[in-house]
This record gives structure tokens, sequence and C-alpha cells, in this order.
């Protein structure tokens, strides 16, 4: 009785886990997490600062976020030219 109640609990948890790890991110989510995470300044947290940037390094990560503001707007403005003129080059 006792090795059918084992069994039956194995697999229980053996389905719980699967399905679990089923749910998980791809490589490409967490590649785009971590590039976010880089614009955003993380990067730059120190064990004392945490969870907040290091004041030592706010105005760095002020300048680095309008730099990929401006990269984006750049990019996102070359991309809306490209398709008014029907993407021809």
């Amino acid at each position: 009785m006792k090795k059918i109640a084992f069994a039956a609990l194995s697999l229980v948890v053996l389905a719980a886990s699967s399905s679990a790890f089923a749910e998980g991110k791809t490589r490409a989510q967490v590649y785009q997490e971590l590039i976010e995470a880089q614009q955003n300044g993380l990067n730059y947290v120190t064990d004392a600062s945490y969870p907040d940037v290091s004041p030592v390094f706010a105005q760095q990560v002020e300048r680095n976020k309008e730099a990929f503001a401006a990269q984006a707007a750049a990019a996102s403005h070359v991309a809306s030219g490209s398709m008014a003129t029907g993407g021809v080059n």
C-alpha cells in the first residue's frame, strides 16, 4: 500500500514540476529583459544602494536613459520614414 501511495505521489510531483517548467521564459525574453535592465541603469545598483541606483552613478544613469531614448526615437523615425516611402532602398 505504501508503494502505491509513494508512486502516486511521485507522479503528481513530476507532473506539477514539468508543467511549472513549461511556463518558463525563452532565451529571447530573458535577453530582452537584460537589455531593458541595462538601459534602466540596473547595472549601477550596488550592495549599499540596493534596490536603487547608487547616488554616485545617478547622473550617468540619466545620461544613458536620455541616449537610449534618443536612439529609440531616431530608430522609430527612420523606420516610419522607410515605410512612408514604400520601403524601397
